[in-house]
């Protein structure tokens, strides 16, 4: 481990798990408070207005982080893969600069657009802005994937004889890649559930200080008029109405994400079959049909496993039929050998992690289904009939910890997809030790990681302090400090953000 590999190994693993925490995070909140807003021009009721401006504050937040720690994992391709640059670059610089040009500086600018602007524009137009973030950052994710599918799937290229480089040779052909056109629903839906998920968890947590600020007399909870003839939306209705809200974007999110996700399974099984294997813990081919692998306990210097399983469920799942058997690790392993030795050598290792793949993939699975039936409690919990998830502190505790379900899932996923590659970094062309940097050393990767993973550290912390401070703060503060409180006057707008 303590070598220049392996630490740079460390090192890219350590800054994309980080920044994939805030990327989907930023895609989902920024749908979700778009339709907040959107339910605000429809409906004219006060409430999704401040919802918007409420849990907007969080996606400013996520956005901010995410920002800095994308350009974190950006260096690493020149300071620790230069080989891999090179390599690839004529293939990453089209979809590379694409995303920065076009859907970054959109993202970024109707953002800013969108903050100081509540008082400016009519409501429907003002909810446009949020709409073009919205699309900006979605389009952002599909230029980064297009880069990553070529990588799993190269797909319109050609090796340039004179350099050894790969040379694009047809753009579109990079595009209409079929890995990113499976990926990228994964991935979005994947967001949806992030984003709602997190503002479900969230607002049980404002729920639950709403209820004990009532049990101890400090907080009304219940509607009022202002003076103005307007109403006070109490905590309570603003929480709840958020939680519900939440849920049914979830519950969609959650089986939308389910389906994208079995479509890129079924493309896995024929294009990376020792990944597919690695996941399931299969060693040897299964009969047929194929059992599935609930638990197992793996032997990677063996190669062998022990599992307890669901006869003939495998089949059902990797095929849609009750027959079929699943090519295992071995069978994919003399495969590789055969196709790569003459350009790789016979010492090649084609297996993968399997503890890893295996249990991540179950973890994202999990929390993929328990999305789904967690939406559908919380929505019987907050029926109009009976209420009973106000009262409940423990239930209210269980949803709160949920904020965190999403960033499981999407680690899980991440590493079945990176790790899954195994040895390769571009999938038959380059492999993970040909693309590290030749300069780089032991001291400089050891410092640079302790820094990053220091810097991660203050940059959670941040994203976490404040979140927590504006949801104390709650929907009706109007100090000063990160928020979208706008004031207009016929002499005077202030625009109050930190």
């Amino acid at each position: 481990m303590l070598n220049v590999l392996g630490l740079s190994r460390f090192q890219f693993a350590m800054t994309t798990v980080f920044h994939f925490f805030y990327v989907p995070l930023s895609i989902g909140l920024a749908l979700c408070v778009a339709i907040m807003e959107t339910l605000y021009v429809v409906k004219r009721k006060e409430i999704y207005k401040k919802m918007a401006k409420f849990w907007g504050k969080i996606f400013l937040l996520s956005f901010a982080v995410g920002v800095v720690t994308g350009i974190i994992q950006e260096f690493q391709f020149g300071m620790n893969w230069s080989n891999y640059s090179r390599f690839m670059g004529d293939i990453f610089g089209a979809p590379l600069a694409i995303e920065a040009l076009l859907a970054f500086f959109m993202e970024s600018t109707f953002i800013g657009v969108w903050m100081f602007t509540w008082n400016r524009f009519k409501p429907a137009v003002h909810a446009i802005f949020i709409w073009l973030t919205f699309l900006g950052s979605s389009v952002s994710a599909i230029w980064i994937l297009a880069a990553n599918s070529f990588m799993q799937h190269p797909t319109g290229f050609e090796i340039n004889k004179a350099t050894g480089r790969v040379r694009m040779t047809n753009f579109w052909d990079v595009l209409g890649n079929p890995q990113l056109w499976r990926a990228f629903p994964h991935v979005f839906f994947g967001a949806v559930v992030t984003g709602s998920m997190v503002l479900v968890g969230m607002s049980a947590w404002g729920l639950l200080r709403a209820h004990k600020q009532e049990q101890n007399g400090t907080a009304q909870v219940e509607p009022t008029v202002e003076a103005d003839g307007s109403e006070h939306i109490s905590k309570r209705v603003f929480y709840t109405r958020s939680i519900r809200l939440n849920a049914v974007i979830a519950l969609i999110g959650a089986i939308l994400v389910i389906i994208a996700g079995d479509l890129q399974t079924t493309f896995i099984i024929d294009d990376q079959p020792m990944k597919f294997a690695a996941t399931e813990g299969i060693y040897e081919d299964t009969k047929d049909p194929a059992p599935w692998a609930v638990v197992s306990l793996i032997n990677e210097k063996d190669k062998t496993a022990k599992s307890i399983e669901i006869p003939d469920m495998l089949s059902l799942l990797a095929y849609h039929s009750p027959s079929g058997s699943v090519k295992g690790m071995n069978t994919a392993n003399e495969e590789l050998h055969q196709q790569y030795d003459a350009k790789f050598g016979k010492d090649m290792n084609y297996y993968v992690p399997v503890t890893v793949l295996f249990w991540s993939f179950r973890f994202m699975a999990a929390v993929g289904f328990g999305v789904l039936l967690l939406s559908i409690l919380v929505l019987w919990f907050t029926r109009k009939s009976k209420d009973t998830l106000w009262s409940s502190d423990w239930k209210l505790w269980i949803l709160g910890l949920c904020t965190y379900l999403p960033f499981v899932g999407n680690t899980g996923g991440w590493l079945i997809t990176e790790l899954g590659r195994y040895p390769w970094l571009v999938y038959g062309l380059q492999t993970i030790a040909d693309g590290v940097s030749p300069t780089a050393t032991v001291p400089s990767l050891l410092f640079t990681n302790i820094v990053y993973f220091l810097l991660f550290l203050f940059l959670g912390g941040v994203m976490i302090f404040y979140s927590r401070r504006v949801l104390h703060q709650g929907p009706d503060y109007q100090g000063e400090g990160l928020g979208l409180q706008m004031q207009t006057g016929r002499n005077e707008r202030r625009v109050a953000l930190a």
